[in-house]
């Protein structure tokens, strides 16, 4: 989920994202701007859920499984507030992929489904 390089809708039709919001200064300086907060906070957030990822899957003592179970889902839906609200600003863009390589991936991977034990 991390943000594309500005590009416009003309220069990609397979971008999925909404107008920049114009909030941002035209000439960016070194001081962190709204967008750049934003996206300290979600990258912020995407490490610690890898992070609580592990630790959760190693605790050994129940009470602290859910503890830390609890901390990481409510890291997980911080970082899709975040992703939303950089989104809903334009802040954020995506590429949609041609339906070719989807269902070429799809093939690959389903054939894995047969090499399962169970």
């Amino acid at each position: 989920m991390f943000p594309m390089q500005n590009q416009t809708q003309s220069q990609n039709p397979n971008q999925i994202a909404n107008p920049e919001s114009g909030q941002l200064p035209q000439v960016k300086g070194p001081q962190m701007n709204d967008r750049d907060f934003l996206n300290d906070g979600l990258s912020t957030c995407k490490y610690l859920t890898d992070s609580l990822n592990v630790a959760v899957r190693e605790a050994s003592h129940q009470q602290l499984h859910a503890d830390m179970m609890q901390i990481l889902n409510e890291t997980h839906q911080s970082a899709r507030e975040l992703y939303n609200l950089m989104f809903q600003k334009g802040w954020y863009k995506l590429e949609a992929e041609q339906q070719q390589k989807l269902d070429q991936a799809y093939q690959q991977f389903s054939g894995y489904a047969t090499q399962f034990p169970y």
